[in-house]
């Protein structure tokens, strides 16, 4: 059934942003955050990949549509049922955390912009190298390569864009207030836009892998 698919979506997403409200709204996280966060990715992406794909994302759900992998049939609500996920993730953070007082990251336009389109890229690339390829089908390692991409990532680039490089975490860590509501059309744009990418770099240098 399609429902079981949309659930599943639902159950990482909510899971991955839980994971991202937990750990960043803690001033003793240090570099816990990223390596939470990407290990929250992996193991969602291992529990739930068989039944949906574990895309989790909305902008992975875009590149591997674009691929050719994704019925156009269930990208709405596979895209619903990721931004319900981080919503109510991020409204179980803050009943959780007490709605802590939280100082939203000032971001700089361009390089936030830049920063988010690269991780967005590197993330869906990796998921449609290693989670859709024809000469990959089957490995064991897809999850941890996915998650690990998010912590790379996120250490790489978080300190200039948030890293969130998931438009239903953006959404998620709006709501947490560790983003500005004003900056969260940098995120859509960029997420999108890297997702987009990632799938005509995919098409390029695999243009027998329909």
């Amino acid at each position: 059934m399609a429902a079981k698919k949309y659930l599943v979506e639902f159950i990482g997403t909510f899971f991955l942003v839980l994971t991202v409200g937990m750990t960043v709204i803690n001033p003793d996280s240090g570099v816990i955050a990223p390596l939470a966060i990407g290990s929250a990715l992996m193991i969602m992406v291992y529990a739930g990949g068989h039944v949906s794909g574990g895309h989790y994302n909305p902008a992975v759900t875009l590149a591997v549509w674009l691929r050719g992998r994704c019925p156009q049939a269930d990208v709405l609500p596979y895209l619903g049922s990721q931004f319900a996920g981080g919503i109510v993730a991020a409204m179980t953070v803050l009943l959780l955390k007490g709605d802590p007082t939280v100082v939203p990251q000032d971001l700089e336009i361009f390089p936030a912009l830049v920063a988010e389109v690269i991780g967005t890229f590197a993330l869906a690339y990796v998921v449609l190298n290693v989670a859709t390829a024809r000469s990959t089908a089957g490995n064991s390692y897809f999850g941890l390569a996915i998650g690990f991409t998010v912590a790379t990532m996120a250490f790489a680039l978080g300190g200039v864009s948030g890293g969130a490089f998931n438009p239903a975490v953006a959404l998620g860590i709006t709501v947490m207030h560790l983003a500005k509501t004003a900056n969260l059309w940098i995120y859509l744009v960029a997420n999108f836009a890297g997702g987009a990418l990632a799938a005509a770099a995919f098409r390029f240098i695999n243009p027998e892998d329909k």
